[in-house]
């Protein structure tokens, strides 16, 4: 079998209720990888693309967190609303969706803004 042009791990990691950082699966994290996993499946895509949950990637303030790979882009707050114009841009066309793009400066740095409590900063 040929390797997958793209493969998306969607964060559905859980965490206690309160918690102070916060949980993916909390904010429909379920739901947006299986809107994402039926875009796959009624475009055809399924030997292109594949769409797996993921455990925690530490990244729970930018949630719902997803992650696009062999180009290795990370996307935070990405809610229901943004899956279509996701799948569509950077999965099906190749552009990645730089409004949803992590900020490099929050990716697997503990002095993220985010972290301190600081407004939300997304690329525009």
């Amino acid at each position: 079998m040929p390797t997958f042009e793209r493969h998306v791990f969607v964060c559905t990691n859980t965490r206690d209720p309160g918690h102070p950082r916060g949980c993916c699966s909390g904010k429909d994290s379920g739901q947006i990888r299986e809107m994402l996993k039926a875009l796959v499946k009624q475009r055809g895509l399924e030997r292109r693309v594949r769409v797996n949950k993921a455990g925690c990637l530490d990244q729970c303030e930018h949630g719902v967190t997803v992650v696009v790979y062999p180009e290795a882009v990370w996307y935070g707050f990405v809610k229901l609303g943004d899956v279509e114009e996701l799948f569509e841009s950077h999965l099906v066309n190749g552009k990645p969706v730089d409004r949803l793009r992590m900020p490099e400066a929050c990716i697997n740095t503990p002095s993220c803004p985010h972290r301190a409590g600081g407004t939300v900063q997304l690329k525009l």
